[in-house]
């Protein structure tokens, strides 16, 4: 068979249905079995055909056969050598021939006029062209009727002129060459895995992982967390990817590799976009080469294909620079269906973390479940003849006695009827355990182990090993007990030396333990899954045609949108992206994002988020953040990132944990002997041997109740389980942790608060020129308003602080801005410029710079500036200079009033009322800082003010050096009475302004950063700019890391108590019946069951509002009335 040839005809006048079936039917009718396959492509314009001769006058014909009923051929291309002949032949030809016989080139992608080098190429009217076209066309004809004929000439032009532009481009793997910024050939690779792990119980799984990956030496950093059943690894060689998955597995986990990404990779530039396309419908081994060629044939230049489909991943995957409204992904999708009827395209999404984790731990759940069915069916005869007719049966009972009559070797029949029972439960429900310990033991002791050999012998084992000897002892015991019985062909075996209802019931309290731990720990992380929801999933689409007054709309998924799309949004509805708008007022519900529960007017020109809600009239809004780069999908990322941040006391939960199993396992052993030496000394009396099954069994019970009663979860479970849910409640309340359990154990220890002025404890925003004064000090020569007005406004536009703004404004919109020569800006300070077509300079800033300049203030200026400050108002002034003079001169001064919060004063009064020192950092001049101080409530001894920004960090390290800690931390301290230690400082400011001061502080607050909350450095970000979330922020912090110490401290007290209890050390004290106090293996392991439990809903419970059980938020009104 004869190799298979791909034709592509760009056509400029393919545009409907009626054209493709058209194309269709004439090639394949016309060629028979010589044309494979016809796949015209209105999206693309081209029609590519799969045939059999490669000859060039077949590629002619095929293309005449076209023209012939009226598409127009702008270009054609070929797999076949004919294009490589006729290049060559027509670079011989060039230096003669071209000359002779001119015609219009179209780039590599055009052949179709060289094909006809040598012949008479067919030559036909436009007119007769256009008839025989309009004659098959549906569309046009609907068109013709319209006299709208001029726009299929007007589509020939432009696809020509896409066709030149996109053959230009080189076809390399590099056409997106511009788009990837940064180089890092020279750096050390620097990945991030993150996996879902399946299967952890306790803390000592998470520190089997831990431990076990961090022996590599290409491992840099591993956080594994428990809560949300994940690890993220971070490493060097990127080729250890698999080796980290098959050691997480080897230790008995599942492992599924969640994301790997660069960590050195830079930010692709924000007008890329890449996407993976899942196609459904792919029927044959052709069919992701035609896709792919379709893509090409969209540009080289416009879209880059990363990886391609195959039959057995049909998901391509796509970089493009989309260009609304005549190239988005919509386009992209379009054109793959129109490849073949049968192709379905859509974005592909890959399970994000939590989804993964959520399938884990429900396999996991569903694992436990099936097993707790079959203990259940066991466990309802083992109870009924174990308990039932041992216990309460009287012995003349005719069936009691019929199961404990000796029935083999003195086995009675009621044991070899539990020994069934207790059989499948052993093997085929506790076999999760048993598995998972082995594999722990065959990885610490394998031969290419790391662990040190005396190493092994004290940190070792889990929960899992734990629960795996309990029950294996029981029932290996009892085994050994029936063997020895068959061996020595005993009368009648003793009924107490028999474990096998212990069994059971002990795999019954376990595993139903281990279901409801894993429910409850499922509830405290869905913080992430919560706002994820908040998304919506479908969009409603402007065309391009509503743009220019039709309201043609229709419903796409949010996936398909682009920057710059129009989009409606009707009442009740959320943005789909975050977006602006352009027609329409309305009001906005943002407290799903912020907190706040008040409504947000929004007019034209405002921003609104994807997550909230229009409460008012349909708006038009534009795209400014497709899916990915919303606030919302910040929000997420911030809280998922949070989660993986390790609280520092959660390290000695590490430290005991890692010893606990150990220690536990050494307890067990202890205890076992020591009961042996009382019984074979005669301590324990021989009615109560007996009854237990002699000296051995009876040691037996103890040592089995140790063992299943030791419980580490609860000690690992005590912190991360009140993290997520303390994250999941500060994001309801517009409070990102991104410091996570860190930042939370150190906003409960603050002691000082540090407020930037502006825009934190002010309003920021616009501020305004209040007051003004033009030549304080008299004209100056050769400088009339008009000429200081519009230099000013020209130095001020080139700023984007909040105050050059306001000076812009102040100027007026009518002043037209003077043509500046070099401008330069002092940072912290002011601008300077020169006139471009005056000997003028120009200079406008604060006092600062003024001294720096030498520029004189007279007494007249200085009062007035004076009474400003003591308004609690900003000033700028503004001064100037001929070119050859040295001295400057006043030209203007102005004062700039940025209001205070409403709330500040009540937040101020709140934070010293709890004997939280508050203290104010300004760049403004010390008169306006400290009058703004006193109007707030802060002791003008608290007031740092001209720092420049630069400087900020510094006072921030000067404040840690100086202060000192409150010696009580109560809420509602009010002695100032203070120890030794240094204080804990929290700054409160701009996210990115402040980052160094932020980053410095023990506590970084970021306030309204507002679609900026990833880029901020600092360890909570508020997406509200109300100042009460502070304190909601400091009151949350202080109830989670008392939960913390209370779980904690619950966990330890639960060991402590439990573990000499099940080891005997009450046997001695006797009930009021006259039995001894001791706990039975199987109770045992429903307290195992419960410690878990309770630390888990102990920090479920923050999520409700009962005082001292629950978080409580304080709303600003209350916090005003008590201030």
């Amino acid at each position: 068979m004869a190799s298979t040839v791909t034709t592509s005809y760009l056509l400029g006048n393919l545009h409907c249905p009626s054209c493709v079936a058209l194309i269709k039917s004439l090639l394949q009718d016309e060629y028979g079995d010589k044309v494979l396959w016809v796949s015209p492509n209105v999206v693309t314009s081209v029609v590519t055909v799969e045939h059999e001769d490669a000859s060039a006058d077949f590629i002619r014909r095929m293309g005449k056969t076209l023209e012939d009923v009226g598409f127009d051929i702008c270009a054609v291309d070929t797999t076949a050598s004919v294009a490589s002949d006729v290049d060559s032949l027509s670079q011989a030809e060039q230096g003669e021939g071209s000359r002779s016989m001119p015609h219009q080139s179209y780039g590599t992608f055009d052949i179709w006029s060289r094909l006809w080098r040598n012949r008479t190429p067919p030559v036909e009217s436009h007119a007769s062209k256009a008839a025989a076209h309009l004659e098959n066309c549906e569309s046009c004809k609907d068109a013709a009727a319209h006299d709208q004929d001029h726009l299929s000439e007007d589509r020939v032009n432009l696809v020509r002129n896409l066709s030149f532009a996109s053959s230009m481009q080189k076809p390399s793997a590099t056409a997106f060459e511009g788009v990837v910024v940064g180089d890092d050939e020279a750096q050390t690779p620097r990945l991030r895995a993150t996996i879902s792990v399946g299967g952890m119980t306790c803390a000592v799984c998470v520190n089997t992982i831990t431990d076990e990956i961090q022996k590599h030496p290409w491992v840099s950093k591993v956080v594994v967390n428990l809560v949300s059943n994940s690890a993220t690894v971070e490493f060097t060689d990127p080729n250890r990817t698999q080796d980290i998955i098959e050691a997480i597995s080897d230790l008995g986990y599942d492992a599924v590799l969640d994301s790997v990404v660069d960590l050195n990779e830079q930010k692709q530039a924000v007008d890329s976009r890449e996407v993976e396309v899942k196609v459904d419908g792919i029927f044959c081994p052709r069919c992701p080469d035609r896709i792919s060629q379709t893509l090409r044939n969209l540009g080289k230049s416009r879209i880059e294909i990363l990886s391609e489909a195959s039959m057995q991943t049909p998901r391509i995957k796509i970089r493009y620079i989309p260009n609304v409204p005549t190239f988005t992904i919509r386009h992209i999708l379009q054109a793959i269906e129109a490849t073949d009827p049968s192709l379905r395209a859509s974005i592909y999404h890959p399970p994000t973390l939590e989804e993964r984790s959520r399938a884990i731990r429900a396999q996991h759940q569903r694992t436990l479940l099936y097993r707790e069915i079959l203990t259940i069916i066991m466990a309802i005869p083992s109870f009924v003849l174990g308990i039932v007719y041992m216990s309460l049966v009287p012995d003349t009972n005719h069936t009691k006695h019929y199961l404990m009559k000796p029935w083999v070797s003195g086995l009675s029949r009621l044991e070899i009827i539990l020994f069934a029972l207790a059989t499948p439960v052993y093997f085929f429900a506790a076999d999760v355990f048993h598995v998972r310990a082995v594999k722990e033991l065959r990885t610490l002791w394998r031969g290419n182990s790391r662990t040190p050999l005396l190493e092994r012998f004290y940190k070792f084992g889990s929960m899992n090993m734990l629960i795996s000897l309990g029950t294996s002892i029981a029932y290996i015991s009892s085994v050994a007990q029936m063997i020895a019985a068959a061996v020595a062909k005993e009368k009648k075996a003793p009924e107490g030396s028999f474990y096998f209802d212990s069994v059971v019931f002990l795999t019954l309290f376990l595993l139903a333990g281990r279901l409801i731990e894993g429910y409850s720990k499922s509830k405290t992380g869905s913080a992430v899954e919560a706002l994820a929801k908040l998304r919506p999933s479908t969009a409603i689409l402007i065309d391009q045609a509503a743009a220019k007054g039709d309201s043609t709309t229709k419903t796409v998924d949010v996936d398909q949108l682009e920057h710059g799309d129009l989009i409606r949004i009707p009442h009740g509805a959320s943005p789909a992206a975050d977006a602006v708008i352009m027609t329409g007022e309305t009001i906005f519900d943002e407290s799903s994002l912020t907190g706040e529960s008040r409504p947000i007017k929004k007019a034209a020109g405002e921003q609104v988020f994807a997550g909230t809600i229009n409460k008012g009239d349909a708006i038009t809004a534009r795209i400014t953040g497709t899916s990915g780069k919303s606030m919302l999908d910040q929000i997420v990322e911030v809280v998922r990132e949070g989660q993986t941040r390790r609280a520092p006391v959660e390290q000695i939960a590490d430290l005991m944990t890692s010893y606990f199993v150990p220690v536990i396992t050494l307890v067990a052993i202890i205890t076992w002997v020591v009961w042996m030496i009382l019984a074979f000394t005669g301590k324990v009396s021989d009615a109560e041997l007996d009854n237990s099954g002699g000296k051995a069994a009876f040691a037996f019970q103890f040592a089995i109740a140790v063992f299943v009663v030791a419980c580490p979860c609860g000690l690992a479970l005590a912190a991360p389980t009140a993290i997520f849910v303390g994250g999941g409640i500060a994001a309801k309340h517009g409070i990102l942790a991104k410091g996570g359990g860190e930042a939370f154990e150190k906003a409960s220890k603050i002691d000082c608060v540090v407020f930037d002025k502006t825009g934190t404890l002010t309003m920021g925003g616009e501020p305004q020129i209040t007051d003004s004064t033009i030549f304080p000090d008299g004209a100056i020569e050769g400088v009339d308003e008009q000429t200081l007005l519009s230099g000013l406004k020209a130095v001020e536009e080139n700023s984007s602080h909040p105050i050059a703004k306001a000076i812009v404004g102040f100027c007026g919109e009518k002043k037209v801005a003077s043509e500046l020569g070099q401008v330069e800006e002092i940072p912290g300070k002011g601008m300077k410029a020169s006139y471009q077509n005056k000997e003028l300079d120009i200079a406008v800033g604060n006092e600062h710079l003024m001294r720096d300049l030498s520029a004189s203030l007279s007494h007249h200026v200085t009062n007035l500036l004076q009474g400003w400050k003591a308004e609690a108002k900003s000033v700028a002034l503004v001064a100037m200079k001929h070119r050859q003079d040295s001295s400057w001169r006043i030209a203007a001064a102005l004062s700039i009033s940025d209001p205070i919060r409403p709330e500040t004063t009540a937040v101020i009064q709140a934070l010293q009322a709890r004997g939280t020192q508050v203290w104010m950092l300004s760049g403004d001049n010390v008169t306006t800082a400290k009058a703004v101080a006193q109007r707030v409530g802060i002791p003008s001894s608290n007031v740092l003010a001209e720092v420049l920004p630069s400087e900020k960090a510094a006072k921030i390290t000067y404040l840690q050096a100086t202060l000192h800690a409150s010696r009580s931390r109560s809420i509602r301290r009010r002695r100032h009475d203070y120890t030794t230690r240094r204080a804990m400082v929290a700054m409160v400011g701009d996210g990115i302004n402040d980052s160094p001061a932020l980053t410095t502080a023990d506590i970084g607050i970021a306030i309204g950063s507002g679609s900026d909350v990833a880029i901020s450095s600092a360890d909570f970000v508020l997406a509200t700019s109300s100042l009460p979330a502070v304190l909601t922020l400091l009151d949350l912090s202080r109830t989670v890391f008392r939960r913390i110490k209370t779980n904690f401290g619950w966990a330890v007290i639960y060991n402590l108590l439990a573990v000499p209890i099940a080891a005997g050390c009450l046997y001695a004290v006797r009930t009021g019946s006259g039995a001894h106090v001791r706990l039975d293996p199987v109770w045992a392991a429903l307290a195992m069951a419960l410690s878990s439990i309770s630390v888990v809903v102990s920090s479920l419970c923050l999520r409700l509002r009962v005082p001292w059980i629950g978080f409580r938020h304080t709303p600003i009104a209350a916090v005003e009335e008590r201030a």
